[in-house]
């Protein structure tokens, strides 16, 4: 197919893709070619010896030239291939075969024809070549961009921050599926909605007002802003506000990643908590040693005057009332100066029932029943005696102030989960209303009309030291509920 006949010979190029597999695969793959052609050349036309002899040459002359040049560019390799390919075949045809000698035309029309197939066979493979180094390429970026595109999906679609896209008008054109997990909303549910719908009305205006910002100014912003759950419950986020700019050059998408700060925001109230309690202790241990000091002289005379005129009504009263001052600067004290606990083995149920018994007098003057329920099994915990007798006193005594009229108080001591003992305490009296509860503890906060608040507050301190913890639940004319959970040890 790559020959024309003409006077007995051949005008062929079958040696275009011989020079060119020379130049480009090397003399191997050069000589399985070119044999290809020869058989082709001997099965279409006679002159078999001029044939076979020229082609010995040229594998021979190829295959030389090869090694001499295989550094070079398979350009430079076909332009000395040809060239050698023109000088060998001058040298073999028509002057040592002596074919058409006469004819120098015909010989110039076949070396012409040869070379015009390396020529069109170079471009077609070198065309090739960077065809197919450009689709290699752009299947690389495309592998490099699917692996960064399915990275960022497997960020958004597993982080727990919320990542949303929001446009001029303030709708969201994409949302990540945290939203489902954190705000509870299906996709379908937020699917071209203004995010302002969820944001808490005390908020919407100054996120407005910044976001308008920024579609101007093109500046990154960060904000607090409470949006609402599902369920109806307000969540504290952090945000980052990334404008995004189009081909214009003017912003069409800000990104929005928030996170929430709500356990973030309990830790800070905790915290300031923390720093209030630290100062008021101090200040309460300084006021307390003061007051001690001019509180033991008049304490001193007016037991002196009772003793030198008798008792009478008024210095009871003073006594009285001298011993509750005295009562409330103990307490400052306590709250004030920090105690070194030694923890022991302890059994619960012992000091419960010491307490019990010495709370029964009291008790019983103010008509209340004690109820007291405990499972068989021992109850043993690393704590300090005196102050676990504290937290049991304040809590009864406070469950027999808050039933005036008496009643009973059932107090129940059993085995929760993860090797705790729960002992829980429930009276009849007027209980507290729930919105009160969170402030239950908080110094110098009290229901009570002569109460000073640091009862509760140092239970709390107490409980916390053995690492348990203290729970109130409570609702008005119903009772309350104290739970008390602390680690049991073997």
């Amino acid at each position: 197919m790559l020959s024309i006949q003409e006077q007995g010979y051949s005008y062929d190029i079958r040696y275009a893709p011989v020079i060119l597999i020379f130049a480009y695969l090397g003399p191997f793959a050069g000589i399985i070619t070119g044999s290809f052609g020869l058989l082709a050349r001997l099965y279409s036309s006679g002159h078999w010896d001029t044939a076979i002899s020229g082609w010995a040459a040229m594998m021979i002359g190829f295959t030389i030239i090869y090694y001499f040049t295989k550094r070079y560019t398979p350009l430079i390799k076909s332009i000395i291939l040809s060239s050698s390919y023109i000088l060998i075949y001058i040298i073999t045809v028509p002057i040592v075969f002596n074919v058409f000698r006469d004819n120098p035309f015909f010989h110039f029309q076949y070396i012409l024809f040869v070379i015009l197939g390396v020529i069109l066979g170079f471009l077609l493979i070198e065309s090739y070549v960077k065809l197919h180094r450009l689709n290699n390429r752009l299947s690389d970026m495309y592998r490099m961009v699917e692996a960064s595109e399915s990275k960022y999906r497997l960020i958004a679609e597993n982080t727990s921050d919320l990542i949303m896209v929001m446009d001029k008008e303030h709708s969201l054109t994409y949302f990540s599926p945290s939203h489902e997990i954190v705000l509870g909303y299906q996709c379908c549910e937020l699917e071209g909605v203004k995010l302002c719908r969820f944001i808490h009305p005390d908020d919407v205006a100054l996120f407005q007002n910044m976001i308008n910002r920024m579609f101007v100014s093109k500046e990154l912003k960060s904000i607090e802003f409470r949006l609402n759950h599902k369920h109806g419950r307000w969540i504290e986020f952090e945000s980052r506000c990334v404008p995004v700019s189009g081909d214009n050059g003017e912003v069409e998408h800000i990104v929005i990643i928030s996170r929430d700060i709500s356990e973030r925001k309990k830790a800070e109230e905790i915290l300031l908590q923390s720093e209030k309690l630290s100062i008021v202790g101090e200040l309460a241990a300084g006021v307390a040693h003061e007051i001690r000091n001019p509180l033991t002289t008049i304490k001193g005379f007016v037991q002196l005057f009772k003793w030198e005129n008798g008792a009478d009504e008024i210095n009871d009263l003073l006594l009285s009332e001298l011993g509750r001052i005295e009562t409330i600067t103990s307490e400052m004290l306590t709250l004030g100066k920090p105690q070194a606990v030694a923890l022991h083995r302890t059994n619960i149920r012992e000091l419960v029932e010491n307490t019990l018994e010495l709370l029964s007098p009291q008790a019983h003057l103010e008509n209340i029943q004690f109820n007291l329920c405990v499972e068989e099994s021992p109850f043993f915990i690393n704590g300090e005696k005196n102050q676990l007798k504290q937290v049991f006193l304040n809590v009864l005594k406070n469950a027999i102030e808050a039933m005036p009229e008496g009643g009973n108080i059932h107090i129940h001591l059993q085995k929760g989960e993860d090797g705790e003992c729960v002992l829980t305490v429930q009276d009849e009296g007027c209980g507290i209303p729930e919105e009160l509860l969170p402030r239950l503890g908080e110094p110098f906060y009290s229901l009570k009309e002569k109460g000073t608040g640091l009862g509760l507050m140092i239970c709390n301190k107490i409980i916390k030291q053995h690492h348990g913890s203290i729970t109130y639940q409570s609702k008005e004319q119903q009772g309350t509920l104290v739970e008390i959970k602390l680690p049991l040890v073997s």
